[in-house]
């Protein structure tokens, strides 16, 4: 029987694999299809994708779940996009070949450069004014750059207007239109470091700065705006593309964080932490990133300020690959309920530094207060409580910029389903966690900005339509609490600067 609905298609193309989720108009997933497609290593710290692959793993799980959904493209109303952000392609406008792989925003090749651009008198704070991020080869401007300076003749191609260069959506739209848009949201250009938080636009000294020529860049819209429609050719009839966002902007406004002062945090290998600060962009002092969050079209754009806990389910891996206490990741829940507390250990897992609010690349992990009594029950509870500990470290810092108190922490992610990180978390930070019904979060902001770019939905489009699988009260005293954290802040300073040098 051929279903007669309307639904919302997202399009979730990540760092791994691409998916498809289809929606119906109250934002219940009808089906979802996945496809990985390769990671490209070419030397230690480079990360490169084949845009190719990414567009047709893209267009594969696109059919499949319309297939699996029983549905035609007739029944599609709209199609909204989310991305992994900083991950440059740069393409032939006319052919829409691409001249190189992507560089992914995990890749370190432009490190050096970065490091000379820092060391420029006032440029580092210039950038931070301007873009509201710090000069780090994570983001798109210096990947653009050293395309520039590495591709034979490209400079001389974008000079004679053949070049585009443009983050993941900007790829998918190009494509999917047939090649006759050339745009990207406020929030994916916002990830660049040559876009001006302020006029929303891209900024002539940034682009100078890093040697970028405006004409190659893409034209940038609100995020629920309608950007064109894909091409009939690949569907049997055009789809509106009314919904662009980065992915982790997409989750804050799929779980409904429409609100100053409301967060979410997507627990994964580590913690993305994003805040709403409402109409103005927040300049952080704690090293926090400040980012567009989302603009509806005809509305002012909303902010946010952004941080990331760098290791987070990637310490429970290390449970399990590294010292092979536990089997799987599941166990740890089971594990941390079978002791009353962790005996006085505090794991502190600075497997990579640390982030926000310490920066601190030479901390190293930590693991005090071990005695003959502690068990490897004692070691699963301190690494989910060190998950929740930095999760207050990151949020601590965000209020203290933003001058907003957070009143609940929105969470997803794939260890959203331990109930005793949640619960401790709660209890950490004092006020309630919230898992919903709907997990795939990031899809679902991408789908329901496109229901607001379209005018299916109402803005701001998804309040109705957040349904709550559990909420964590917390459970602890504040003296309990505030004596938990004040340990974690001393294992904290044993781990800082581990790695110096002597003296």
């Amino acid at each position: 029987m051929v279903r007669s609905e309307r639904f919302l298609l997202a399009f979730d193309q990540g760092t791994t694999s691409s998916r498809s989720i289809l929606f119906d108009l109250e934002g219940r997933p009808v089906a979802v299809a996945q496809q990985p497609f390769t990671q490209i290593y070419p030397q230690p710290g480079w990360v490169e994708h084949d845009p190719v692959e990414i567009y047709e793993s893209q267009l594969a799980t696109a059919r499949a779940v319309l297939q699996q959904a029983g549905v035609g493209a007739e029944a599609v109303a709209v199609l909204g996009i989310t991305n992994q952000r900083e991950t440059l392609v740069v393409w032939e406008r006319e052919t829409g070949r691409p001249v190189h792989n992507a560089i992914v925003w995990q890749d370190r090749r432009t490190a050096a450069w970065c490091e000379e651009l820092r060391a420029r008198d006032g440029v580092a704070e210039r950038v931070r004014e301007v873009t509201g991020l710090v000069i780090d080869p994570y983001f798109s401007g210096s990947k653009a750059r050293w395309l520039l300076d590495h591709v034979p003749g490209l400079r001389e191609k974008v000079a004679a207007g053949g070049i585009c260069i443009g983050t993941v959506d900007s790829w998918l739209i190009f494509n999917l239109t047939g090649g006759r848009v050339h745009a990207t949201d406020v929030s994916n250009a916002s990830r660049t470091m040559l876009f001006n938080l302020k006029t929303l636009d891209w900024d002539e000294d940034m682009l100078e700065l890093l040697g970028i020529p405006a004409a190659c860049l893409p034209r940038v819209q609100p995020s629920a705006s309608h950007f064109g429609e894909t091409d009939t050719a690949i569907f049997g009839r055009p789809i509106p593309i009314t919904g662009v966002a980065g992915d982790q902007q997409a989750a804050l406004f799929g779980q409904a964080c429409v609100r100053p002062g409301m967060a979410k945090n997507t627990y994964g290998t580590g913690c993305f932490l994003l805040m709403n600060t409402g109409e103005r962009p927040v300049s952080s002092r704690s090293g926090l990133l400040t980012t567009v969050a989302w603009q509806i079209a005809g509305q002012p754009a909303v902010y946010a300020l952004e941080g990331s806990v760098f290791i987070a389910g990637a310490a429970v891996q290390w449970l399990r690959d590294g010292l092979r206490i536990i089997e799987s990741s599941a166990e740890t829940e089971a594990l941390a309920n079978s002791v009353a507390d962790t005996g006085g250990v505090y794991f502190v897992p600075a497997l990579a530094g640390l982030g926000a609010p310490y920066w601190d690349p030479y901390a190293r992990g930590t693991i005090v207060g071990i005695t003959r009594g502690t068990t490897r029950a004692h070691l699963a509870r301190a690494t989910l409580e060190a998950i929740a500990y930095q999760t207050r470290d990151v949020l601590a810092a965000m209020q203290e910029d933003s001058g907003l108190t957070l009143r609940e922490l929105r969470v997803d992610g794939g260890a959203a389903v331990n109930d005793f990180l949640l619960q401790f978390q709660a209890d950490v930070l004092g006020v309630r966690v919230v898992r919903p019904q709907v997990t795939e979060t990031t899809a679902l902001g991408a789908a329901l900005l496109a229901g607001v770019g379209a005018g299916l939905l109402s803005p701001p489009g998804q309040g109705s339509r957040f349904r709550l699988d559990r909420a964590f009260e917390p459970e602890l005293g504040e003296e309990e609490r505030e004596r938990l954290y004040r340990g974690w802040q001393r294992a904290v300073a044993r781990a800082l600067g581990w790695a110096r040098a002597d003296g």
